[in-house]
């Protein structure tokens, strides 16, 4: 029980922080829009180098030792971005809080894909993952009202001590049985090539809807929010659906990969229509990416590779679809407009659906 608080509400307050600092960019860099550029990013970034290193050291040193490391950071980073006016250091502050992520998620999702009831846990993770990046918007809107800007940093920073205290005193084992063998990124990844490229294209294809509708819609910046956030919400509720639905991986990411690509350009086709029909598209694609998201990590759970590296290619897989293929839609829609933009998505998420069956062929 202790690991799983450790590891859920770990999962929530790191997330909750991550995005505690989105409604209040302004505050720390006003009339700087590319030094608040900078500080949005440096998180991933952070997180970025470090998803795939923390992974494979987990898979020697073990678990515990990074998890404890990143909750100890996150807590430090939160403190500082409370603290800091410089907008300088408050960069270095987020860049060293995605490190810290980067260090808990790696290895807190290799713990959930080591047990045996891996496809019930990874249901609970990333709904708490997905609550914490909507409660992270939500109450730090809400609390700058009364406490400033970092009202909303300041109650996830307190929160971040439970889940600490919690893995100081508790231990996981290094691996579970029937996860013997020690992975090395290469050969896991011409293993998993076709897994790891879902999570890129469908992960990615998430954060083109998210990063492109707001200037091709115009619509009012609340109900932009809320249409997202609707996104996240379906997200957690899918999340806990899949894994009482006993959905076999590979045909469930086939299915998750063609429904993507429909409603990801039914997403652009709607554009003129009433914002419910937009809020209930957000939704679906939400939902659609619970699935898949479950779905892939129980795929991966089947190998006997130690979970560490392959969680930390996990991550990312999907932040390098987060990072590069709205960067890419964008350049469409410079060059070629709208829709194309929203075509290329779809046929990337077609070709998937095409491919993904030859993941069946790769299982050692």
């Amino acid at each position: 029980m202790k690991m799983k608080i450790t590891v859920f509400l770990g999962v929530f307050v790191v997330m909750a922080l991550s995005n505690a600092v989105v409604p209040v960019l302004p505050s720390f860099a006003d009339e700087m829009p590319a030094i608040q550029g900078a500080i949005f990013s440096a998180y991933f970034f952070g997180a970025f180098l470090t998803v795939l290193p923390a992974g494979m050291l987990s898979d020697r040193i073990g678990k515990m030792p990074l998890i404890r490391t990143g909750l100890f950071l996150t807590i430090i980073t939160g403190i500082a971005m409370v603290l800091l006016q410089n907008p300088f250091l408050i960069i270095s502050a987020r860049l060293a809080e995605g490190i810290a992520a980067g260090l808990f998620v790696s290895c807190a999702m290799s713990w959930v894909n080591e047990q045996y009831n891996h496809k019930i846990l990874s249901g609970y993770f990333f709904a708490s993952l997905n609550l914490g990046l909507v409660l992270g918007l939500l109450m730090s809107g809400f609390l700058n009202q009364f406490l400033g800007a970092g009202g909303g940093l300041l109650l996830f920073t307190i929160i971040s001590f439970l889940p600490f205290l919690f893995g100081m005193r508790t231990s996981a084992p290094d691996f579970t049985s029937g996860h013997e063998k020690t992975g090395d990124p290469k050969a896991v990844l011409i293993d998993f090539k076709w897994l790891f490229l879902s999570i890129i294209i469908l992960t990615g294809a998430t954060g083109v809807v998210t990063s492109l509708y707001p200037e091709l819609t115009d619509g009012e910046p609340m109900l932009l929010s809320i249409q997202i956030g609707a996104m996240n919400v379906a997200t957690i509720a899918a999340s806990l659906l899949a894994p009482k639905l006993n959905l076999k991986s590979v045909p469930a990411i086939k299915t998750g990969a063609l429904l993507m690509a429909f409603f990801v350009f039914l997403s652009y086709s709607l554009i003129l229509s009433e914002e419910i029909v937009k809020l209930f598209i957000f939704a679906v694609i939400g939902a659609i990416a619970g699935f898949i998201m479950v779905s892939q990590m129980d795929f991966l759970a089947d190998s006997n590779y130690r979970q560490g590296t392959v969680m930390g290619l996990f991550n990312t897989s999907g932040y390098a679809g987060m990072t590069f293929l709205p960067f890419f839609a964008g350049l469409i829609v410079q060059f070629s407009g709208y829709m194309p933009a929203f075509l290329f998505v779809s046929a990337l998420c077609v070709i998937i659906a095409l491919f993904i069956d030859r993941c069946t062929h790769c299982r050692l």
